[in-house]
């Protein structure tokens, strides 16, 4: 009996070896020595590994995701080339100047897979990185939702920041009903130069960006313009709260309303977009909804004039219709609604019976203003103000580029 239950006991232990995941019998056959990763900001991170076995290892894969919004979990396999060996040191690196960047802060999680020539097999526990701009030494404030970095000035200067932060949160939803869902991370870099050097590829005139499915904002800072900057935190923020909104697989909001409302949070319209807008009206040359549903003109005035009427949109439908439906418009894009469906569905009119209501409530809007204006002044301030404007357009039609470029 002693004899037949010896034999029984090393019968399970015998078929339990032989029937352990490859992954965990490789643990004596498969030893890891190194598993690394440093970070070249904003170019690249660079992933190390190496390892030994009792025979060659034949096989090394990469593993990886990235934490953003999607609708599906993507993870990425990248098959290393190496020669077979016992002992081998590999190295990969992801070339984001390829591929495209990714925002400070990004939180990548990878693992390796390595098979030697038997067949055995180990693989790594997943490990998290953070993609940080490491050219720099950051503070970092937080109140509930939002986090602040910043490495160059005094907190009290991150503290009016996140005022600002709260601030435009709480008109956006007293405009529009929307709230933030998830945290939200801001970067102030100490000037735009710093910007763009975090960036892959950035257009010369980027003070600011919204990675809207990272919940991350990135902002130069422009010291002689405080209030500026103000204005392009309410405007990122409006954006990444809206995408958070309207979330879905199947559509885009039309860039009207995407940067609309980003406009519209931001406060009343500076003097060089509503003076576009008074020209468009004077020479009936307002774009069309339909045109402001795409992307806008890579021109700067036209581009300059589409964010202009993209605001008075926002605020025709605001003004005229209340929060209440601005927020259902948004919910219905939820939805995947296509534009026109939306609009009919919210306030009873395509974007054409849009385009109709809100240009006479724009041409009515400035005409009048305009009227106002001519009554107050005295005829001679009139004068003056006529003749100062044919001058300045003299000026600017020989001025050289850098006057005109000057940001």
């Amino acid at each position: 009996m002693i004899r037949k239950t010896i034999i029984l006991t090393l019968t399970i232990c015998l078929s339990l070896v032989l029937f352990l995941p490859s992954s965990i019998q490789a643990q004596n056959a498969l030893n890891i020595t190194r598993n690394t990763t440093s970070t070249e900001f904003p170019d690249g991170l660079h992933f190390n590994l190496s390892a030994q076995s009792r025979v060659n290892i034949t096989d090394v894969r990469l593993h990886y995701t990235v934490d953003h919004t999607s609708f599906a979990e993507v993870t990425s396999e990248v098959f290393i080339e190496f020669i077979p060996d016992t002992t081998i040191e590999v190295k990969w690196i992801w070339d984001m100047r390829k591929t495209g960047g990714l925002p400070p802060g990004t939180t990548v999680e990878y693992w390796w897979t390595i098979i030697n020539d038997q067949g055995d097999r180990a693989i790594t526990d997943p490990i998290k990185v953070s993609f940080d701009d490491n050219r720099y030494i950051w503070q970092n404030l937080t109140e509930d939702e939002i986090t602040i970095y910043w490495y160059h000035g005094e907190k009290s200067a991150a503290e009016e920041m996140m005022l600002a932060s709260r601030q435009a949160l709480t008109q956006l939803a007293k405009d529009t009903g929307a709230e933030l869902k998830k945290a939200v991370k801001i970067y102030l870099y100490a000037n735009t130069r710093d910007l763009q050097g975090a960036m892959i590829h950035p257009q010369e005139w980027t003070g600011g960006t919204a990675f809207t499915n990272f919940g991350t904002i990135t902002i130069g800072l422009v010291p002689s313009r405080p209030d500026s900057i103000k204005r392009a935190i309410a405007h990122e923020l409006t954006h990444l709260v809206i995408a958070q909104v309207t979330f879905n697989p199947y559509n885009e909001l039309p860039t009207w309303l995407n940067e609309g409302l980003a406009m519209y949070n931001e406060g009343p319209l500076e003097t060089e977009f509503t003076n576009l807008l008074k020209k468009a009206i004077a020479k009936n040359s307002l774009i069309s909804v339909r045109s402001l549903s795409s992307p806008f003109s890579a021109y700067a005035e036209s581009a300059m004039q589409a964010y202009a009427q993209s605001q008075n949109l926002v605020e025709f439908l605001i003004k005229n219709y209340g929060q209440t439906k601005m927020f259902q418009l948004l919910n219905v894009f939820h939805e995947g609604s296509s534009y026109n469906n939306a609009l009919i569905k919210v306030y009873g009119f395509d974007m054409d019976g849009l385009n109709t209501l809100w240009r006479d409530y724009t041409i009515k809007k400035y005409r009048e203003a305009e009227v106002t204006t001519a009554m107050i002044l005295p005829p001679i301030a009139r004068n003056i103000i006529r003749q100062a404007s044919e001058l300045l357009s003299n000026v600017l039609s020989v001025a050289p580029s850098w006057v005109l470029n000057r940001g």
